[in-house]
Formats: C-alpha cells, structure tokens, sequence
C-alpha cells in the first residue's frame, strides 16, 4: 500500500525550534492512524451503540461528552451526547464497526483521509494547548483518555488526552498546515522539537 501525502509535506521540518537551551519543553508529530471513525446514535439508542462498541473493538466507552478509553492500540472517547470518536492504528476500523452496529441505531463516518493526526507531548503541552484552546488541560479536569470538541479560531478539532503529558488532536485535513504552523508559534517560548 501506498502511504497517503501528509498535508504537512512542506512544513515539516524535524528539529529543535523556538527556546530550547534548557530543552525542548514539547515535542510535536505526526502521528498515522490506520482508522478514525465517528459513531454517532439515533436518539434513544446511545446504550445499543455503546454496546455494539464495544463488542467491535472491545472499548468499553462510558456514557457521555467527554468520556473515553485507551486500549492499546485503539482510542475512543465523546464527542458530544451520543457521539464517538474511535481511533485504530490499523486500518478497517469502518468496516468492522459497519458489521456491529445496526442501521436503525445509528451511522457511521470514515474520517481517516479526511483527518490529520497531531502528537502534542511534554512537560508543557498542558500549556502549549491553553494558549489555542479556552480548556482547562489540568490532569484534574482532564484527566487521561478523556477528550473534547473544541475549534481555534475556524479550525475545528477533536482533542485527547493519551497520557499524562501528552494529546493528540484530530483537525480537518484541510487546514492542518495552518494549525501546524500556529502550533509551532505557541511552542516557540518553551522550545520545541519536531519528530
């Protein structure tokens, strides 16, 4: 199979960048996933879908905006009321979704090529991130594997938390060169790496 072009080709530019004499304070990169797929339920099916979910991909969501789950190498949390982001760093994920969930319980939306993938991680991406998104980013208030739906400015984005110092941002194919480059300026003051 041939690797899809990263709408990042240009830009990208590994290195160290911005303030980095006491070490870059963020790395930033691209990551690939295979599959990224919205879930989204009829009105009054959101525990059918859950349920069906969960027995596809073995993600046991919790109820609600907000809420998610990591397992290996599968990720999924709330968009919004009975809607789901699912990610898989294989591909298939459509496919395999299609066969579980029912047509009368909800749809479902192949976004892996219409989707840019952004690794934000370090001991301030807590604050890169405040600087573009009007979030609380604290471990407290956003805790691991939970995510959001959230925009800058125009550029909507899906945000999740895979670890304790590090997300990873969904934004539309589009204008992931634009975010890019706003995300490497707000990374200037701690310094950054790109890899």
């Amino acid at each position: 199979m041939v690797e899809p072009l990263s709408p990042l080709e240009t830009d990208w530019k590994p290195g160290h960048y911005g303030h980095v004499a006491n070490g870059a304070g963020v790395t930033l990169s691209q990551t690939q996933p295979g599959s990224i797929v919205q879930a989204a339920a009829f009105a009054g099916e959101e525990k059918t879908l859950i349920a069906a979910l969960k027995d596809a991909t073995g993600l046991a969501l919790p109820d609600g905006a907000g809420a998610g789950v990591i397992n290996g190498a599968r990720a999924a949390f709330g968009i919004a009321p009975g809607r789901f982001l699912l990610v898989d760093q294989a591909e298939g994920l459509a496919d395999t979704l299609s066969s579980a969930v029912q047509a009368d319980t909800g749809t479902l939306t192949d976004l892996s090529h219409g989707r840019t993938a952004i690794r934000v991680a370090g001991t301030s991406a807590q604050w890169v991130l405040a600087k573009l998104f009007a979030i609380d980013f604290a471990l407290t208030a956003f805790p691991v594997a939970n995510g959001c739906s959230t925009a800058h400015h125009d550029i909507f984005a899906h945000i999740q938390r895979t670890g304790e110092t590090q997300f990873d941002l969904y934004v539309f194919r589009s204008f992931a060169r634009s975010f890019w480059k706003s995300l490497c300026h707000a990374s200037e003051d701690v310094g950054y790496q790109v890899k």
